[in-house]
């Protein structure tokens, strides 16, 4: 694949490196706090573009208490619009064309036979990247670069307000095919223009501001 040619992962470390950032990127509580060592040992095997940044947000959640560190997280991504990590918010706005972005998120979760919690966004970057980790990695690497510039737009927002989670980004975009010049135009005319505006509602694709995939078999069904 393209994918371990341009970043000479193998598939179990990008998997390794896409499940690490996923939990990474979710609310911290002490459910996170708990797989720091089981985290530790994966980062461990990963090469050192990934490790190195991911080691570093461990190290700060080793350092940092946890109300602290919740309340950056909410000040981060619930508060920042250009932290959003909702990656179609950044090429559709709130507009209807969003709806048939979230539809081909969906569709990809469920051709891999994985459901979705109910009232749940599909384009949560931490939901994605389980996705890839868990589900159909070649669907994830399509999906995760389908929306290469919101991403980079979110590690460059990141970096830009000294945020933590910016190594998760760092990470995450290390996994990723170096990135062409139409990605850097696409950047560019993001950040000068922002994402489109035209507020419609979003019932049917859920709300819930935080998202996980969940196996059929964890589903209750």
């Amino acid at each position: 694949m393209k994918r371990r040619r341009a970043t000479a992962l193998s598939d179990t470390q990008c998997a390794a490196a896409w499940q690490t950032a996923s939990l990474l990127l979710g609310y911290p509580d002490e459910e996170l706090l708990a797989r720091r060592p089981l985290l530790r040992r994966a980062v461990a095997a990963l090469p050192p573009g990934v490790a190195a940044p991911l080691t570093r947000f461990l190290d700060h959640l080793d350092a940092t208490p946890l109300p602290e560190l919740a309340a950056d997280y909410v000040a981060t991504f619930d508060h920042r619009k250009r932290c959003c990590l909702y990656l179609t918010y950044y090429a559709y706005g709130d507009t209807r064309k969003r709806g048939m972005a979230l539809l081909r998120f969906k569709h990809a979760y469920t051709a891999a036979g994985l459901i979705l919690d109910d009232g749940e966004l599909p384009d949560h970057l931490a939901a994605v990247l389980e996705f890839a980790a868990t589900g159909d990695a070649d669907a994830g690497l399509r999906l995760l670069s389908e929306h290469r510039a919101g991403l980079e737009l979110l590690r460059l927002a990141l970096t830009d307000a000294a945020s933590p989670w910016r190594d998760v980004l760092d990470a995450v975009s290390a996994t990723l095919p170096p990135l062409t010049g139409r990605h850097h135009d696409a950047v560019a005319r993001l950040a000068a223009e922002g994402p489109p505006e035209e507020e419609v509602g979003l019932a049917p694709f859920g709300g819930d501001p935080f998202l996980s995939v969940v196996h059929p078999d964890q589903s209750g069904a």
